[in-house]
């Protein structure tokens, strides 16, 4: 059982099969642990992810992908960011893998607004939604967690970018 890892918290298919989020593997801050990190990045392999998303500002704990050749990609979307840049950046990364048949991992630190948003704009970004309370609650209802003032903004700013891009 070992060899085949162990789930990361707050998993959550945000696409079935194509786009999914938890929190950081291992967990977070004081909560931490290498062989939980270890057991998860395992799980991750085993599943056929193309890319892990790390969202987190820092650059902790990325060469533990490459020890269990789990392929990463970092994207630090950090307080400070602009929520425009960072979703113009990678709205058309995610659609592209997705397009090509390949299975996504995107967390931060914890499953949280930041991820959470994110995941709801892409939804209304990429058409799989038509409006913002649609994609807010859908993006709720999975996730199990209330969209706040920063999950709504991005959904916000998703809907622009994507009344752009038509």
């Amino acid at each position: 059982k070992w060899a085949q890892g162990i789930t990361p918290r707050n998993f959550t298919w945000i696409i079935k099969d194509q786009i999914a989020v938890c929190e950081r593997p291992g967990g977070y801050a004081h909560n931490h642990r290498k062989v939980r990190r270890q057991e998860e990045i395992i799980w991750i392999r085993e599943q056929g992810f193309a890319y892990v998303y790390s969202l987190i500002p820092s650059e902790h704990n990325l060469h533990n992908y490459d020890e269990y050749h789990v392929p990463w990609r970092h994207r630090p979307y950090g307080v400070h960011e602009d929520h425009t840049e960072m979703l113009r950046t990678l709205y058309p990364e995610f659609k592209a893998l997705v397009s090509s048949g390949e299975k996504i991992l995107i967390h931060q630190e914890e499953l949280n607004d930041r991820v959470c948003g994110l995941m709801a704009g892409y939804l209304l970004w990429d058409g799989l939604v038509q409006t913002g309370p649609e994609a807010i609650s859908i993006t709720e209802h999975l996730t199990s967690r209330q969209l706040g003032p920063l999950g709504r903004e991005q959904v916000s700013v998703a809907l622009a970018l994507r009344d752009r891009k038509r």
